[in-house]
């Protein structure tokens, strides 16, 4: 199906907040979630959101992270709050077709983009 385009990454302190965006349009009926990753250390799922909205995070981001889609035009979202030098990665979209949390969109091969960097400082 090919690869989403994400965006909304950059630069920002401790604390601070960041809203990332990724095109969906061909993804419009499945699970979509957030991938991130460090260089030289493993993915890590962040959150995922079905296609009628129910939604999963990892334990370490619930509370600060919100992830949301936009069905009108296929837009999917990260709200980041509070965040913290931990949450620094290239952030990824990602989209699976069946079980929707976490942890499974780290298997899936639809939707990898080029991601958008966060960078969080002290």
């Amino acid at each position: 199906q090919g690869p989403m385009v994400e965006s909304g990454g950059g630069s920002v302190q401790a604390g601070g907040s960041l809203r990332l965006s990724c095109g969906a349009s061909r993804y419009s009926r499945y699970c979509l979630g957030w991938v991130r990753q460090v260089a030289g250390q493993p993915r890590e799922g962040l959150a995922a959101i079905s296609a009628t909205g129910h939604t999963n995070y990892r334990d370490t981001v619930k509370g600060r992270f919100t992830i949301s889609r936009d069905n009108s035009d296929n837009t999917l979202y990260l709200q980041m709050n509070d965040l913290t030098t931990e949450d620094t990665a290239v952030y990824y979209c990602v989209a699976v077709w069946g079980k929707c949390d976490y942890v499974t969109i780290l298997n899936t091969d639809s939707g990898w983009g080029q991601g958008t960097q966060v960078t969080v400082s002290a």
